[in-house]
């Protein structure tokens, strides 16, 4: 995105930043990484958010990108939990343990396989395939990395979880986007 971007008003319109983007993107990176380094057991990974602020320019850094990011987002990224939920659930049955590994590779293997299949049938899945994808590999990296808070001891709740952290650091993500976004102060000129 650069200072000034021709827009669909015409030809003759073009939008121009108060504040370059650069400037806007250190004040939103200051702005944003003290919820991780103060906010103790409710720290937020920005990591994540980082990565969907990313999704919201990628998507047009429109307020309507987020009704394409945030369903697909949150629709993969709680459909992964669930899985990671019934891997945890399965791994108390003795035969699966034994199994160790294999076991949460089938079960994401399959389960993701069938999340994308899901994609066909709802097309802001399919718009948001960027965003979709991230909320796969956002839940795996949060819940395996324990980049959440630990509010229950019981495992498949502790997964199911994970993903609602990682909706929430999603949405946060959005919000960046936007404030990113605002702070250029960006206004119609004419060419």
């Amino acid at each position: 995105m650069s200072s000034e971007t021709a827009t669909t008003e015409g030809p003759d319109i073009r939008i121009k930043e108060t504040i370059p983007l650069w400037i806007a993107v250190g004040i939103t990176v200051a702005v944003s990484v003290p919820f991780t380094l103060w906010l103790s057991h409710w720290n937020l990974a920005v990591w994540c958010s980082f990565i969907v602020w990313a999704e919201y320019f990628a998507l047009g850094a429109k307020p309507a990108a987020a009704k394409t990011i945030i369903p697909a987002f949150a629709t993969s990224a709680i459909g992964t939990a669930a899985l990671l939920a019934i891997i945890a659930t399965l791994s108390s049955w003795p035969k699966l343990v034994t199994a160790g590994d294999l076991a949460v590779i089938v079960v994401l293997g399959v389960g993701c396989g069938f999340l994308v299949y899901l994609m066909k049938f709802w097309k802001v899945l399919q718009a948001g395939s960027l965003p979709f994808f991230n909320g796969i590999s956002m839940v795996l990296a949060v819940y395996f990395t324990t980049s959440f808070p630990h509010v229950t001891d019981q495992a498949s709740l502790a997964a199911l979880w994970a993903g609602v952290w990682t909706v929430v650091l999603g949405v946060f993500g959005v919000l960046l986007g936007m404030f990113n976004v605002w702070l250029t102060f960006p206004k119609k000129v004419e060419a």
